[in-house]
């Protein structure tokens, strides 16, 4: 989702106001310890254009309302991140709650496919769409479809049914993608010049403290009374408070335009200057060989595809990982199972709650010693049960009226029955429960990273070039992570580490590197173009790992790492490709380009104190 958030703001800057003139969020001048300029505006305009070049003008980007725009941005994202990410976090919960099947990990990953279906399509004309109606109007609209698709998800879940989760999620992504666009369009109408970089990766960041946050409260809830369904509506509650966030940035936007427009500002927004000029454009027979068509990408060179494939691979190896993280540290580190050496006293007796009657059902070896579990390994489970509901006085609580298992598997407990996680086997969830809670914490380290490390990486890549050669160096530290994922049993947090720095690295270059391939009038249809391909490998990537999954009797190590190995390795070959080719075309992708050179020399680094003037 954080793809578009790089896409804009490549504008020129340009200095708005003179130094100490910063209008305040009413458009009004302080004058006061300024040089007298006359005692009406029209004096006021009149000596500004003696004393300052022509130039300079007030707009949004000189208002100190700009920074509480980014806020109520960040605050639409962060309920939008929050969203998404629920599924993910609560991966062996919704196993629990969801009517058994031997296909869970399918319909599971589908959530993710379905999501990613209508965004193979909406890139390509989602920034058309926010030009033409407005960007504050749009991040509204798209914020409203990601709540009713929210809300859907919930009622499926409530429910238990995957019908509606999918529809709920599909509705969910007709927003969500678009939403990001929205917001990037916003703040770079907000934020022209020295501070757009900055305030594009504080979008990013705070955005994906969404995600962090989800990964470690959502378990909780929902091994909490409030069970699987209070989680998941926690979604709905948040993206419909930021429904507020949203229509306020429309009233602030509007107040601005007033204000700056009786001011004599540069009021004209984003959208209304490039409707303007594609008015003029149509009147100008001599524009017609510069009209862009979406089947322009045929003019694209190899560079943009090699880039496009590369994107394809390396995030198929990031997002689906992300998707299903919780099943494989529970796999892999927190939940491992039981030794096989192990059984117990009573093998067709429960082994902890209230059916024990007091009984004790110790965990022996073959030997008949005590058996030494692990605290990454499950409790063991017996081999059979056979209860009914005349068993205990406490069975209203109980989901079904009887409970036979011949052969009991950890795929028949589902922990958020009463009869498991309080009658019969309440140390196998109450150990699931902490393991979950364990593994969504761990699972949010990329996360952080990313959200720590996206401001600083994006203004270094911007001095340093080097492009192509960070995004080979981000693919091989991604295959050495998932190499370690597979074959090692070693705490996962060096591992994850590394995954969120190369996926830090690899998101800072991937995007800003497309304009530099394509003519400047095709930049909006390339990123159209690589998004939508993304969105078509995020798409058959679930798919992949749910089918591989399953081949491998249900289990994730090693064959989906495996899987993202693999898609590593292709991301290194293919920036090698990239450097190679970069070399004979003149080093634009590794080298720092002419706007990176014009920004440097701006001559905004000695004007703080204009923005930050109380």
């Amino acid at each position: 989702m954080e793809t578009h958030l790089r896409n804009r703001g490549d504008r020129m800057p340009e200095r708005t106001t003179p130094m100490g003139l910063e209008p305040d969020d009413d458009g009004n001048v302080d004058e006061s310890n300024q040089l007298h300029y006359g005692n009406n505006d029209e004096d006021f305009s009149h000596t500004l254009t003696q004393h300052q070049p022509a130039a300079m003008h007030f707009s949004k980007s000189s208002l100190r309302s700009r920074w509480l725009v980014l806020a109520l941005t960040c605050t639409v994202m962060t309920a939008s991140y929050y969203s998404y990410d629920i599924p993910s976090a609560l991966h062996q919960q919704l196993s629990d709650y969801m009517p058994q099947s031997s296909n869970f990990e399918r319909n599971f990953n589908l959530l993710y496919t379905v999501y990613s279906i209508p965004n193979v399509i909406l890139p390509l004309f989602g920034g058309n769409f926010v030009d033409r109606y407005g960007a504050p109007q749009c991040l509204l609209a798209f914020a409203s479809i990601v709540c009713c698709g929210s809300v859907l998800l919930s009622i499926g879940v409530s429910n238990k049914s995957w019908e509606v989760m999918y529809l709920g999620r599909f509705v969910f992504g007709l927003g969500a993608e678009s939403l990001c666009v929205a917001q990037s369009t916003i703040t770079s109408d907000w934020f022209e010049g020295k501070d757009i970089a900055f305030a594009m990766g504080i979008g990013l960041s705070v955005s994906r403290l969404g995600s962090i946050f989800n990964n470690i409260t959502s378990p909780k809830v929902a091994n909490s009374r409030g069970g699987i369904q209070s989680a998941f509506w926690i979604g709905p509650v948040l993206t419909f408070s930021s429904l507020f966030a949203a229509a306020l940035i429309i009233f602030v936007d509007r107040r601005a335009i007033k204000k700056l427009k009786k001011r004599g500002g540069d009021v004209a927004s984003t959208e209304l200057t490039e409707a303007l000029l594609e008015r003029n454009e149509n009147n100008n027979p001599c524009s017609e060989s510069d009209e862009v068509h979406l089947t322009d990408f045929r003019k694209f060179e190899i560079m943009f595809w090699l880039l496009t494939i590369s994107c394809f691979v390396v995030y198929g190896c990031v997002l689906p990982f992300n998707n299903v993280a919780a099943g494989i540290l529970l796999e892999r580190n927190y939940y491992k199972p039981a030794p096989s050496s192990c059984h117990l006293l009573h093998p067709d007796q429960c082994t902890s709650g209230y059916l024990q009657n007091g009984t004790n059902n110790p965990s022996l070896s073959d030997t008949g010693a005590l058996c030494s579990i692990d605290p990454s390994q499950a409790p063991l489970l017996p081999s059979s049960v056979n209860i009914t509901r005349s068993a205990s006085d406490q069975s209203g609580e109980w989901d079904n009226e009887a409970y036979v298992y011949p052969n009991l598997t950890t795929h028949d407990v589902q922990c958020n029955d009463p009869f498991w996680y309080s009658a019969c086997t309440s140390d196998y969830c109450t150990k699931e429960s902490a393991s979950t809670e364990r593994a969504g914490k761990v699972m949010s380290i990329p996360y952080l990273i990313s959200a720590l490390s996206s401001p600083p990486l994006g203004l270094l890549v911007d001095k340093i070039g080097r492009r192509a050669q960070i995004a080979s160096l981000a693919s091989g530290l991604l295959f050495i992570v998932h190499l370690t994922m597979a074959v090692s049993h070693s705490s996962p947090v060096l591992p994850l580490v590394g995954q969120g720095i190369a996926y830090s690295c690899y998101a800072a270059v991937i995007w800003p590197s497309v304009p530099l391939t394509v003519d400047k009038k095709f930049t909006g249809t390339a990123f159209g173009v690589i998004t939508s391909v993304q969105n078509i490998g995020l798409a058959l990537f679930p798919l992949m790992i749910a089918s591989i999954y399953k081949a491998s009797g249900n289990s994730y190590i090693p064959n989906v790492e495996f899987l993202f190995m693999s898609c590593a390795g292709l991301g290194v070959l293919i920036g090698l490709l990239l450097n190679r080719l970069d070399r004979r075309n003149g080093g634009k992708l590794n080298g720092i380009t002419s706007d990176d050179e014009s920004r440097a020399d701006t001559g905004f680094a000695n004007v703080e104190d204009e923005y930050f003037s109380p």
